[in-house]
């Protein structure tokens, strides 16, 4: 058995009993006086393992326990268990506060996950109470020779899932150009690209010809990033996009009109960019080359894309 001697012990007062199993112990003087080293409990089930509790009241002698109560925490059942088996544990004991119906939780206080395996089956405080300070009637931890002990187990379970998040950089077939003909005879409110995966994810431009309604409508040309199937997103599940709308000269690149955004699309916020994009006047204006042979080229170039993937 470990040592307990250099383990911290923190120990805080309650109301609530503890959650998976409680001890209590009748004419407790008896016990002792039958010279038992320790008493173990039946079993029980928690985690689907079975565990048994051993107390020592007059103290593990063996693990620092001398003048303490020492309680301890042992699986059982680990006969059909393959070989190279181990159970991942965090766990409190509680002794009962009668006079005040408070319950007493003591763990080591580094907190660490205990390991039980085939060499080491049983974990647990040598150093519970202090005999003197247990049966001291006025602490209500002894009362009419009775006392209760609990226990509280949280087996660490891996279940095996995985969750990556990657923010990609200039992702491959990252822009989405559009070729909007017969600009002049554009009579629908608007018009979407072909829908193109980028990440993981799957995006539209969305192109108002003449403005997306309100006071926009008839002066700017707007434009939207959209993200197709939002709606199929997990609650809370987010993409983020940083990325560049773009109406292209055709003639002068250097008059390529562009605005970069930054955005985190969801299923209530699909659809990301500017409503007041370029004014329609410039847009149209003959002496640049944005409409040519009555086409329109806009583009979205999205330069950094998140992207999940669940193992």
């Amino acid at each position: 058995m470990v040592s307990d001697m250099f383990v911290e012990i923190k120990r805080i007062t309650r109301d609530l009993p503890p959650a998976h199993y409680i001890f209590n112990i009748e004419s407790f003087s008896l016990l002792v006086d039958t010279g038992v080293e320790k008493y173990e409990s039946h079993e029980f089930e928690v985690g689907s393992y079975k565990w048994s509790l051993s107390l020592y009241p007059n103290g593990n002698l063996k693990g620092n326990g001398s003048g303490f109560i020492s309680l301890y925490l042992q699986i059982e059942g680990t006969e059909n268990f393959t070989p190279t088996w181990e159970v991942n544990v965090n766990f409190r004991f509680f002794v009962h506060d009668q006079i005040r119906d408070k319950y007493l939780a003591i763990e080591e206080g580094d907190g660490l996950i205990k390991r039980f395996y085939q060499m080491k089956k049983k974990w647990g405080i040598a150093q519970l109470l202090s005999l003197d300070h247990f049966n001291d009637a006025t602490n209500g931890y002894l009362v009419d020779d009775c006392c209760t002990f609990g226990v509280e187990i949280f087996v660490i379970k891996h279940t095996g899932k995985l969750e990556c998040l990657s923010m990609i950089k200039n992702p491959t077939n990252g822009t989405i150009t559009f070729y909007l003909q017969n600009y002049s005879k554009a009579y629908s409110d608007y018009y979407a690209s072909d829908v193109q995966t980028i990440g993981d994810s799957k995006w539209r431009l969305v192109v108002y010809p003449r403005g997306k309604g309100g006071i926009w409508k008839g002066y700017y040309l707007s434009i939207y990033l959209e993200l197709i199937e939002a709606y199929l997103l997990p609650p809370k599940r987010k993409v983020y996009a940083n990325y560049k709308l773009r109406v292209r000269d055709k003639y002068n690149s250097s008059n390529n009109k562009e605005v970069t955004h930054a955005n985190w699309f969801s299923a209530s916020n699909y659809q990301w960019g500017s409503n007041h994009f370029m004014l329609l006047g410039v847009l149209q204006d003959k002496t640049k080359s944005y409409i040519l042979n009555d086409t329109l080229t806009v583009e979205a170039e999205i330069n950094i894309v998140s992207k999940v993937k669940r193992f």
